[in-house]
């Protein structure tokens, strides 16, 4: 249900300073590595995957640059539509009405590949409950647009002095569950594990009934309130989410076996909640 980009123009390592890049190597361990668009499509089917993309936020990008860079998601996920399923969006909700006319574009233009709006809370330092996601949420709501609802904290600032600026508050999940109470004709997911709000993060989504992505993390390093609730009250609602190309589907995969949840709730977290979700929304 997420991925990264292993391009870099997707995974927006062509626009970052070499101060940025340098901290998040050193926050995660990995130094980043990029490929073409075909040899990222090839990796995606040689491990049986099929992914929807996420291009990340563009702080400080000007709508004609985040064109282009939609033209460019929308036009990959095509020629590659049997291992990238469609794309989430991350749209400054500064831009405003020419923002939300961004996103009616982008509906038009995608075809049959999958859609989402993507609200990355402390990637703009404005949380999910802000009134200005209403005329976007009202535009996912019109044409049956998912949204993806990021919560936790984030590896965009990381390394920088103060962060970047980055207000990792913005993310925390009290902006899911007002988002969620105050909109409940939308198909909402949280995104990424809550830590450091981890029991409030699974409080939102049992309560609000919602759907969760859990990509950014290697599952060993869950929480013990997440990994507990995955097998239990969340066993209908977690899906895969990847880290791709820090860590590799097959690595992640495996990873999740280890850890030793049951066959059934591997089949519900690899393929079955996800296809239940997406069917909702009228994919196969």
């Amino acid at each position: 249900m997420h991925s990264h980009w292993g391009t870099a123009r997707g995974l927006g390592t062509d626009g970052q300073s070499t101060a940025e890049r340098k901290g998040q190597e050193k926050l995660w361990g990995w130094a980043q590595k990029t490929v073409t668009e075909a040899e990222m499509a090839e990796q995606f089917r040689s491990g049986n995957v099929r992914a929807i993309l996420d291009l990340g936020v563009r702080r400080g990008e000007s709508l004609e640059k985040m064109r282009q860079l939609h033209d460019y998601a929308i036009e990959t996920s095509k020629a590659h539509s049997d291992a990238i399923l469609g794309n989430w969006f991350h749209i400054d909700p500064g831009f405003g009405i020419d923002g939300v006319r961004e996103f009616r574009r982008c509906i038009d233009k995608r075809g049959s590949t999958f859609l989402g709006l993507a609200v990355a809370g402390a990637g703009f330092n404005v949380g999910a409950s802000d009134p200005s996601y209403e005329p976007f949420y009202e535009l996912c709501a019109q044409a049956g647009i998912p949204v993806l609802i990021m919560v936790g904290t984030t590896a965009i600032g990381a390394g920088l002095p103060a962060g970047g600026g980055v207000r990792l508050e913005f993310s925390h999940p009290r902006h899911l569950d007002e988002a969620a109470a105050a909109h409940p004709e939308l198909k909402i997911l949280a995104g990424r594990p809550g830590w450091p709000w981890q029991a409030e993060t699974n409080a939102v989504v049992l309560h609000k009934n919602l759907y969760y992505e859990l990509h950014g993390w290697a599952p060993k390093h869950f929480t013990p309130e997440l990994k507990r609730e995955i097998s239990r009250r969340m066993k209908d609602r977690v899906m895969f989410g990847a880290d791709y190309p820090m860590l590799g589907h097959e690595r992640l995969a495996r990873e999740w076996q280890e850890e030793g949840y049951a066959p059934d709730i591997l089949e519900r977290v690899f393929h079955r909640n996800a296809e239940t979700f997406l069917g909702s929304l009228g994919f196969q």
